[in-house]
């Protein structure tokens, strides 16, 4: 059996999907890793709302993702971006996702960890109202038993005038939180509203005003999410963290390497990559545990591809080819997406996804992944 499917050219090649999966079994908590999946929601598609509209979520089959990331020992990272937190999901959405992940964790014993942001604020704000935000948001997370991950806030990057108003708010933040939190830095390639964050377009002096925050705050900080796509300077960030901050890679680009370590260290991992790569991922894993690095390398760096191609720029727009997969694997039975932003990406973009994931052995019934891409290809006139 063969496909055809469309390049960047305009042309149509000929692929022959692979006819097994990878066989990948379901596991106990790891061992020499903590290892979060930052996961996407699920829409509605029978749903009458237009992109503006609030979002309109799947309950069942976003819960039903979270437990199959569960089944698998990934913790989850919950309200995060690979969850259209920004673009598509509003606060009351995302509000409604972290009590009910949060529930659910507790009924299956899972991992979880959700975000804390400030994005009930929709128009200019001074700094009294972001951190108000932010206490809000901090207190229902705090109060549905689950981590806390202090997001970058888009309102705080507008409403700052220096590293001074990051120190203090911050600071303020981490004093009252109940227990040790997740410092989340999202560089700009995953939003442009976040460029300067800390206080600087200067990724160094930015840096500094970061180690600030921590140092101020270690008994406070579980560690730190960094997403920055430059694995040079997260290995030289994480080795300037005080004992017991750990390192939470949000690096989709150099993740094997980062979480392999070195001889002075190691990141654990926070990644959107680790929704569609979920059991292959945790194999991975449970092979390091072993202590059998080259095990790991060896599982995980030929995934590098996919990720590379479905985060490339523009970045922000990863999410729809998180979700196009899984509805490939069949996690969910349509490809929509709140705000309508299955649209953001290409037919020859999602093309290459689909071949890549299936090179990897990502879709549990290969069949049903090569039926499904037939039938968008179709509808873009594409005829087999």
């Amino acid at each position: 059996m063969t496909i055809r499917l469309p390049d960047a050219g305009g042309t149509l090649r000929t692929y022959d999907p692979r006819t097994e999966p990878l066989t990948a079994g379901t596991g106990t908590a790891f061992t020499s890793r903590t290892v979060f999946s930052a996961a996407h929601v699920v829409a509605d598609p029978y749903a009458d709302v237009s992109p503006d509209s609030p979002a309109a979520v799947d309950w069942d089959a976003t819960l039903a993702f979270r437990r199959h990331l569960w089944s698998h020992g990934l913790g989850v990272a919950e309200a995060m971006d690979t969850a259209q937190r920004g673009m598509g999901l509003d606060w009351a959405g995302a509000a409604e996702l972290i009590r009910r992940s949060a529930a659910e964790a507790k009924a299956v014993g899972g991992l979880i960890a959700c975000g804390v942001g400030t994005d009930q604020l929709t128009g200019p704000a001074s700094l009294a109202e972001v951190r108000a935000a932010y206490e809000e948001q901090l207190a229902l997370v705090e109060d549905s038993g689950a981590q806390a991950i202090l997001m970058a806030s888009r309102a705080l990057a507008a409403a700052a005038t220096g590293p001074e108003d990051y120190l203090d708010i911050y600071g303020h933040l981490l004093r009252q939180s109940a227990e040790p939190v997740i410092l989340h830095w999202l560089g700009p390639m995953f939003d442009p509203a976040l460029e300067g964050y800390w206080g600087s377009p200067d990724l160094d002096a930015a840096t500094e005003v970061f180690l600030q925050v921590i140092a101020a705050h270690p008994d406070k900080i579980d560690g730190i999410k960094v997403s920055l796509l430059d694995a040079r300077r997260e290995v030289d960030l994480r080795r300037r963290l005080p004992d017991g901050v750990r390192c939470y890679t949000g690096d989709d680009f150099n993740y094997p390497e980062l979480i392999a370590g070195d001889e002075q260290g190691f990141s654990h991992a926070l990644l959107g990559i680790f929704d569609p790569l979920g059991p292959l991922a945790a194999e991975a894993v449970r092979v390091l545990d072993t202590g059998d690095v080259t095990g790991f390398r060896q599982l995980l760096d030929p995934t590098v591809d996919l990720s590379r191609h479905l985060f490339q720029t523009p970045t922000r727009f990863y999410k729809t080819g998180v979700v196009f997969l899984a509805w490939l694997a069949g996690h969910q039975s349509h490809f929509t997406m709140v705000g309508g932003l299955q649209s953001a990406r290409s037919l020859p973009h999602l093309a290459r996804a689909y071949e890549l994931a299936d090179g990897l052995g990502l879709f549990p019934d290969p069949k049903l992944a090569e039926e499904r891409m037939k039938n968008l290809l179709a509808l873009y006139g594409v005829n087999q």
